[in-house]
């Protein structure tokens, strides 16, 4: 049997990593300025993550959601301590696309609507409603268009009031900052006009924090940076640091009931330890303060190569704008100064996501292989 062959891979096969160093079958080693795809948060095999998933090993590693795991309980408190949703209730699943699928159900639930609006360059995973909920037609099979979604202009808001205000929508679905469609925010004005708009025509607003949560943007979720309160919050990459893990808050104010959301594998026992090491190292290592500052750092260093029209993103989630495509300068990065960093759906952004507790002098060594590269 073959291998279903769905990704183009770079020549590059590693075999062990630890902190932001990969090091490949040949005994190269890489920086990692990616985190595959901002989910390294903080740092390949951190010894207290791999200390805790070892001891949780050798009592339990997963029994399904028909019994009792305080666990569970335990990651509710802390996430909400942690990143101030204590307003919020938990539920978990396995993946982004999962926990954005459970968030447009929670809504369709309780609007009994069924309509969604999405923004133009969003991406919100690749299953049924959120991939139709994904501006990308080439990953949307005809089954999955049966969905409907409006697709707006991000801060567009006399568009968007045009939208909601038609009785028909369920929720409205948005990234704090957009991932791999490069980089782009709403503004705070944009944001709390949407925020406002959904409470007054009884609309969910989803915060699909799946990339930007935990903390990468320089505050635990990137919506705090602009003073709102989804009804959802969808989260997953950098909560388990390579551990399969994801969930939803949904606000305390929305009612469960038995049977309306479900999962075999979400919650378990090592996805729950894999996310409180997530939260214990970051408290213990302040590391959302160390990508607020690092973000600022990164940006007082991009000023000094001039090919880089813009810095786009905030703290650690960061791209680089050119006004060239950029994939061949990912191939110099990693084939000729080994360093791993991310392409977008705009082709001229080279996107920054490294694990939360790199260094200056981390980001010192990229920008001058990045120059050399760039010459």
């Amino acid at each position: 049997m073959k291998l279903f062959d769905v990704y183009p891979l770079y020549n590059v096969t590693p075999v062990s990593a630890k902190g932001i160093v990969v090091t490949d079958d040949k005994g190269q080693d890489y920086l990692d300025f990616y985190g595959g795809h901002a989910v390294i948060s903080i740092g390949h095999s951190h010894p207290h993550y791999v200390k805790r998933l070892k001891d949780q090993l050798d009592k339990i590693g997963f029994y399904s959601n028909a019994v009792q795991n305080p666990l569970q309980e335990e990651l509710a408190e802390k996430l909400g301590r942690q990143s101030g949703c204590e307003d919020y209730n938990l539920f978990m699943c396995n993946s982004g696309a999962e926990a954005n699928e459970n968030a447009l159900k929670m809504a369709s639930f309780v609007t009994e609507k069924s309509k969604v609006i999405a923004f133009k360059n969003g991406f919100h995973g690749r299953t049924s409603a959120v991939v139709a909920a994904t501006d990308n037609p080439s990953i949307n099979a005809p089954i999955n268009q049966q969905q409907k979604v409006n697709f707006l202009e991000l801060n567009d808001i006399k568009g968007f009031e045009n939208e909601i205000v038609k009785k028909n929508v369920c929720a409205v679905i948005i990234e704090s900052i957009q991932g791999v469609g490069g980089l782009d925010e709403p503004t705070t004005e944009f944001f709390q006009k949407v925020a406002s708009l959904c409470k007054e025509n009884g609309v969910f607003l989803i915060a699909d924090e799946v990339q930007c949560g935990f903390g990468r943007s320089g505050k635990f979720f990137g919506f705090q940076h602009h003073d709102i309160q989804p009804d959802i919050i969808s989260i997953a990459k950098g909560m388990g640091n390579g551990f399969p893990v994801g969930g939803i808050l949904i606000h305390e104010g929305i009612s469960a009931k038995f049977g309306m959301l479900g999962t075999t594998f979400g919650g378990n026992h090592l996805a729950c330890v894999a996310t409180l090491a997530v939260l214990e190292v970051l408290e213990q290592e302040n590391l959302i303060q160390n990508a607020e500052e690092l973000g600022l750092y990164f940006n007082e260093k991009a000023k000094e190569i001039p090919q880089v029209k813009r810095v786009k993103g905030r703290g650690l989630m960061l791209g680089l704008e050119f006004d060239f495509q950029v994939a061949d300068l990912r191939k110099k990065l990693i084939y000729d100064h080994h360093l791993f960093t991310g392409g977008a759906k705009d082709k001229t952004v080279l996107r920054i996501l490294p694990a939360l507790n790199i260094t200056k002098q981390d980001l010192d060594i990229f920008f001058k292989a990045l120059k050399t590269a760039l010459a």
